[in-house]
């Protein structure tokens, strides 16, 4: 998979800022984990995998951690981060690049806290219980500043055909179609209302 130029065929500069977020967030849903990447003090980049969180309102993407996380420290040198999704099955993919902060308000944490979390926070005993009041849960703000995307348009059929035709051929398969949504589109109102 290259990084193709814009006037690529395969990228998609058509669709409506609307409906690229609709497929985004479908493509995003179905995907259960993200890689996160940070940069550490040193300069070093690294990738954590981070569980997909339901969506709130806005296009913001969240994640739970722990308070004494070392992604935490990354973040308070550089807040900016990537996040990478790949459907293995589908071929889909989506990066998203953005800015990340840091919250403890419960009344988010208690709006997005699933049953689950507490596997991987365990029950330490008293408040450390791993519930939604664990003071131990923190959440990972990212605020999308740019999107670049795969979307699948072919039948699975069509996929696989295209996939060996480029092998053969020694062509790029047209899997589907490369979107980007840049931070203008990310923020406009319009943007919001659509979804």
């Amino acid at each position: 998979m290259s990084d193709r130029k814009s006037s690529d065929p395969d990228r998609d500069v058509k669709t409506p800022t609307g409906k690229k977020l609709d497929d985004l967030y479908k493509l995003i849903d179905g995907i259960e984990v993200a890689m996160l990447t940070t940069r550490r003090a040193d300069g070093h980049l690294v990738s954590r995998p981070m569980a997909t969180q339901e969506r709130v309102t806005g296009v913001d993407l969240w994640f739970v951690t722990d308070i004494s996380s070392h992604k935490l420290d990354d973040l308070a040198t550089d807040p900016h981060v990537n996040l990478a999704y790949y459907h293995v099955k589908s071929r889909e993919w989506v990066s998203v690049s953005g800015i990340a902060t840091m919250t403890q308000d419960r009344a988010t944490i208690e709006e997005l806290y699933k049953p689950d979390w507490k596997m991987w926070f365990g029950d330490e005993g008293g408040d450390r219980d791993g519930s939604a009041s664990d003071p131990r849960l923190a959440l990972i703000m990212v605020e999308a500043q740019s999107v670049e995307y795969l979307i699948v348009t072919q039948p699975k059929p069509v996929v696989l055909f295209e996939l060996v035709k480029g092998m053969v051929t020694g062509s790029p398969p047209k899997l589907g179609d490369q979107r980007s949504l840049s931070d203008r589109e990310l923020k406009a109102p319009a943007a919001h209302e659509a979804r």
